[in-house]
């Protein structure tokens, strides 16, 4: 019987801590998620991981305290997890934690994520691999996308191009040619414009299924213009966050335009931001592939996916769930299975997606 990992994913869109129970077959190169919960993220514990994103006062203290709010939250539902499935901590092999970006600058040699490993192996009793990014930037790459590797481990197709959008705070694409290595990078914004844009306007964490979006009109010279920024031209390997894309960023495109604009009418822009940014880089990257599929939060918003259609018009655009793996919860599982590859010593980076000098086993172990 194969080993039991839990992964945890606590993204860029800030809406919950996805935590997942998974085994790997490395004969067959197959995973199954045995069960899978989502922690929400308390509305204060949100607040405070946004703020960490930009510079302000007492940083070290506020991102502490953060970590250990995160991690008291991410122990709870490990434990709910255990319980549901009638398992012990001794069960479990480990858990492989991401925790929460806070700053991403690969640029500068780093990639910050908080999450109190320690504490989380104390609470669950269960052995905590994290810090995923930290090799992959030390021996030269962005940090990011790193679940490229684990799409790639189990989507991959011998016989047809395949790619792969996840779309969370950001959207990154994992692109799987038979024969050869994936490759991926990060093609831009997600869900992290639209989301805060509409709780500015709305006081709502997400524009459910893109409704309010759905009641405006795109604003062409706003999106023309946001599409030339110079992020979107730029060769891979790439990463971002909202280091970058930001409502600062969103604010100076506004402000340059020549008369007032209706909310909704941004929120669609945004929508349609997201949507041209990853068909680009699709139709840029693996205009040959037939299929595209769609795993993250976006993959629920269905008006993302319909404009996805209209412009990918040669690929057919479906959800994960289409090749067996559940969209919600691809992410979670792609860190128990990172926390499996540490445990064997096996690498989890690709090179080919995120430019490091080589391939490097990637975490850091803190036992229970």
């Amino acid at each position: 019987m194969c080993a039991l990992y839990v992964g945890i994913m606590s993204g860029t869109s800030l809406d919950g801590v996805d935590i997942a129970l998974s085994r790997f077959d490395p004969e067959k190169q197959h995973a199954d998620c045995l069960d899978a919960v989502c922690c929400p993220l308390p509305e204060d514990l949100k607040r405070q991981l946004l703020s960490l994103c930009s510079s302000a006062e007492d940083e070290i203290v506020r991102a502490g305290q953060a970590g250990i709010a995160w991690a008291t939250l991410a122990a709870t539902g490990v434990q709910q997890l255990l319980k549901q499935n009638q398992l012990s901590p001794s069960d479990i092999r480990a858990i492989g934690s991401h925790g929460q970006t806070i700053r991403h600058h690969p640029e500068l040699g780093f990639s910050q994520q908080i999450g109190a490993p320690a504490l989380l192996a104390e609470k669950t009793g269960i052995n905590v691999i994290s810090d995923f990014r930290s090799r992959d930037i030390a021996a030269g790459g962005e940090g990011a996308p790193l679940v490229p590797a684990f799409h790639s481990w189990l989507l991959s197709d011998p016989k047809q191009t395949r790619t792969l959008i996840n779309i969370g705070g950001f959207a990154n694409l994992s692109i799987m040619r038979p024969g050869m290595t994936a490759t991926g990078f990060d093609s831009g914004p997600g869900n992290a414009l639209m989301d805060s844009w509409i709780q500015q306007h709305k006081g709502l964490a997400f524009d459910e299924g893109g409704n309010w979006a759905r009641t405006g009109y795109v604003i062409p010279e706003l999106l023309q213009a946001m599409l030339s920024d110079p992020y979107f031209s730029r060769n891979a390997p790439k990463s971002t966050g909202r280091e970058y894309f930001n409502p600062l960023w969103l604010n100076k495109f506004i402000v340059s335009q020549p008369k007032e604009l209706r909310p909704e009418d941004v929120q669609a822009t945004l929508l349609a931001l997201t949507a041209h940014s990853i068909a680009d880089s699709v139709q840029r990257a693996a205009n040959e592939a037939t299929s595209v599929y769609l795993c993250g939060g976006g993959a629920r918003n269905t008006l993302l996916l319909e404009q996805l259609q209209t412009l990918l018009k040669q690929q057919q655009v479906q959800t994960t769930a289409a090749l067996g793996v559940d969209p919600d919860w691809m992410e979670a599982i792609a860190f128990a299975w990172l926390a499996w590859r540490f445990d064997e010593r096996l690498t989890g980076n690709l090179p080919s997606v995120t430019g490091a000098r080589g391939e490097r086993i990637l975490g850091a172990l803190y036992p229970a």
